[in-house]
């Protein structure tokens, strides 16, 4: 495949160069516009259509070019190229023609031997250069270029095809905001290629900048006084089945390309996990005890540093408390509910009682949850006292309280004790306090000074809060002392992305860990990504076979030309261990990368080994839930339009998530039947992570989720600009109608 790419280039950039010649000659010789055309017609026309080829490459992943972007930049000049300038004689006889093939030509010289060369090895800064600087001057000109070309068309068009002309009004106003797009797209790949860059050359010469100073948990300074994640994450599965398995120790430490290579290893991790619990718990204690040594609890005002371990026991210091009582009582003849919103619909339904428990069963029939998930969710609606009386003795620590996965606002509702912790910005607890005070529950706020110096709720606001990363140690210590002889039940639900996440999960972890030393009977409680690997019931995987059996007839015929990466079976070899046999579910995104699986990974290292000592542990598979902030990013808002069309698969909205994970929650740590209890066998720890999941089809889909994101996004973009897209088609149609009535005024 490297030589195919290799020779596509080379063929593109000597097309490109020809025409550029043809175009600059017949410039320096005086030729008009039209002139210029006969000559360049044929090199440009055959030259500028290979680039429909970079779509299927983009869409097949045989490059990491984005698809969007990729099929804007074709789409808009195949419809210049085809649509205009080879049909009217008005668009070639003007001079834009000149600016617009000059601009493209200019552009993709390099950019075609910047890849070629790129495989092959390093490239030179000259062409790494113009690679990355020409566009800024040569966009606008060949935008211009294209615009002009379609603005000289318009009156031929209105004479004698008003559908064209209203076409070509609609492909004029998609530059306003595809232009922008585009341009601003290079202007972020320039500004990352460049940092890239500069950082390899001086990892390559050994004079790599110092990494900046950091203050709380944070990644190690290694030999090179660098903040290496990639080191620390690969280390940390190397260590963690160092003691279990050699060879697959030595496999993970021997991966060259950790960023894309490190999903196997977290797979194997899990198959490592299934042979003993005795296995597993090892696996676990080596991978908490490694990063937590290897992770720094750095001080920039000169006080030695620490290791996260290190700096739990050392560093002194805890919060005041201040406790808000809500202003609200709560209903009396108050119904558990789940708002239900299907996805790309307004219309919320609030479900109770029996019709809760009819959608629940629909959603078993369909695969779209696990049927103990179905009977936790029920038991809220069976047994009122598991969200009224059984918690009155019982603290809910949300360690990142305002998080949207979070179950702060469904707790509030049930007047529940709170525990809220939460970064110290001002705007987050006046926010929060809001919430607090309209409710009927009860939360307690760390705070830098006490409650009689605290004058109103916006003072309370300005000393309210705890940072996980910078005060750990302190956070730790207050949560231990509160409230004695109430059970704590401890929640981590702090996100934030890429490397970050990994030090709010040690810092979580290092918390989570100092109270458990103290509080025997406290809980802990985490929501599980779908996307990660686990354990199912054998069943689950009878349903994925059953399901690529049934898919229908496009998937099939899709899987025939798309990468052997995409509409990959999710149903994959059992782990065979005595008389056990293990399924396992991968659904790793592997675009989420290597510090996302870290985390998630380490957090489920904690609750298999919490459980074994004897401490309930909540750990349920959450959906994909459309928050705001996924569905800000276009290409995952497409893309989770796309995946409803892989039975049984369902995305939901953030309501109905914190619903019914605050039911499994609540379920967990009241129910002394549920299997978070640990004093229901449920074999090896492992097996956790198969009760109670709420993974909305992810488990029993034909697909592993990670390999449909593409098809998903395509499909969903469809569904979005399908108005446009049949405007396009209708326009074409006309095109052709025009085309074939009155011929192309030139030919080859």
């Amino acid at each position: 495949m490297k030589a195919y790419l290799v020779l596509y280039n080379l063929v593109n950039a000597i097309g490109w160069a020809y025409v550029l010649y043809l175009s600059v000659t017949s410039f320096l010789e005086g030729k008009s516009p039209a002139a210029a055309w006969k000559a360049i017609q044929l090199p440009l026309l055959v030259t500028q259509s290979l680039a429909g080829l970079e779509i299927l490459h983009s869409f097949l992943r045989l490059v990491p070019s984005p698809i969007m972007s990729t099929f804007m930049q074709v789409f808009s000049r195949y419809a210049v190229m085809w649509g205009y300038t080879y049909v009217f004689a008005e668009a070639q006889a003007h001079w834009s023609l000149y600016l617009m093939v000059t601009s493209w030509s200019l552009v993709e010289v390099p950019r075609y031997l910047f890849y070629a060369v790129n495989l092959l090895g390093s490239v030179p800064f000259p062409l790494f250069w113009l690679r990355y600087t020409l566009f800024a001057i040569l966009y606008p000109t060949g935008i211009s270029g294209e615009i002009l070309q379609i603005v000289t068309s318009l009156p031929v068009l209105l004479r004698t095809s008003v559908p064209c002309w209203y076409l070509s009004l609609f492909l004029l106003s998609l530059y306003l905001p595809g232009s922008p797009f585009m341009f601003l797209h290079m202007v972020t790949q320039r500004k990352k290629s460049f940092k890239a860059r500069k950082e390899k050359q001086l990892a390559a010469s050994g004079k790599a900048a110092p990494a900046p100073p950091s203050s709380g948990v944070d990644f190690p300074i290694d030999e090179k006084g660098q903040r290496s994640t990639t080191v620390v994450n690969q280390g940390a599965f190397v260590a963690s089945i160092a003691a279990v398995d050699k060879v697959a120790s030595e496999a993970a430490a021997k991966e060259k390309n950790w960023r894309f290579g490190y999903a196997k290893h977290v797979v194997k991790n899990v198959e490592l996990c299934c042979a003993s619990e005795a296995q597993c718990i090892t696996i676990c204690k080596a991978g908490l005890e490694y990063l937590h040594s290897k992770f720094e609890f750095s001080r920039p005002e000169g006080q030695p540093k620490l290791t996260v371990m290190q700096a739990m026991d050392a560093i002194e210091g805890t919060f005041y408390t201040y406790t808000i009582e809500g202003d609200r009582k709560r209903d009396p003849n108050f119904e558990y509910y789940v708002p239900y919103q299907k996805f790309g619909r307004k219309s919320v339904k609030n479900l109770t009682g029996k019709e809760l428990i009819a959608q629940l069963d629909v959603w078993v029939a369909r695969g779209t949850i696990e049927k103990d998930a179905r009977d936790a969710i029920a038991n809220l609606v069976n047994k009122p006292e598991y969200h009224s009386t059984a918690l009155k003795d019982m603290y809910f620590v949300l360690l990142g309280a305002m998080s949207a996965m979070g179950p702060l606002r469904v707790l509030l509702e049930l007047g529940a004790n709170i525990v809220a912790v939460d970064i110290n910005r001002k705007p987050v607890w006046q926010a929060l306090i809001k919430l607090a005070r309209n409710s009927p529950g009860r939360v307690l706020i760390p705070t830098s000074k006490p409650k009689d110096q605290i004058k109103d709720d916006d003072d309370l606001a300005s000393c309210a809060g705890a940072d996980l990363l910078q005060q750990t140690p302190q956070i730790g210590r207050w949560i231990a002392s509160l409230s004695p002889k109430s059970r704590l039940v401890i929640g981590g639900y702090a996100y934030l992305d890429s490397a970050l996440f990994v030090r709010l999960a040690i810092a979580m972890d290092a918390i989570m860990a100092t109270v458990l030393k103290t509080r025997k009977d406290a809980a802990l409680a985490f929501l599980c990504s779908p996307t990660d690997v686990f354990v199912t019931e054998n069943e689950c995987r009878d349903a994925q076979k059953s399901a690529l059996k049934k898919i229908p007839v496009w998937q099939t015929l899709l899987r025939l030309i798309v990468s052997k990466k995409m509409l990959v079976p999710n149903a994959i070899k059992q782990v065979v261990s005595g008389n056990d046999t293990y399924s396992i579910v991968d659904g790793l995104a592997v675009a989420q990368g290597p510090n996302y699986a870290l985390a998630k990974r380490l957090q489920h290292w904690r609750c298999m080994l919490a459980r074994s000592q004897g401490h309930t542990v909540s750990t349920n598979i959450a959906p994909s839930t459309a928050t705001a902030s996924v569905v800000h990013n276009p290409q995952f808002a497409a893309a989770y339009i796309g995946m409803g069309y892989f039975a049984p698969l369902e995305i939901v909205y953030q309501d109905l998530s914190n619903a019914t994970m605050t039911a499994l929650l609540l379920n967990d740590v009241v129910n002394p039947a549920a299997a978070a209890n640990p004093k229901n066998n449920i074999g090896n720890q492992i097996r956790l992570f198969s009760k109670t999941s709420l993974h909305f089809g992810i488990w029993r889909m034909a697909f592993k989720c990670g390999s449909i994101g593409e098809v998903s996004a395509l499909i969903g973009y469809g569904s979005i600009y399908k108005r446009a897209l049949l405007l396009v088609g209708a326009g074409f149609g006309a095109f052709v109608a025009f085309t074939a009535q009155n011929g192309a005024p030139h030919t080859f």
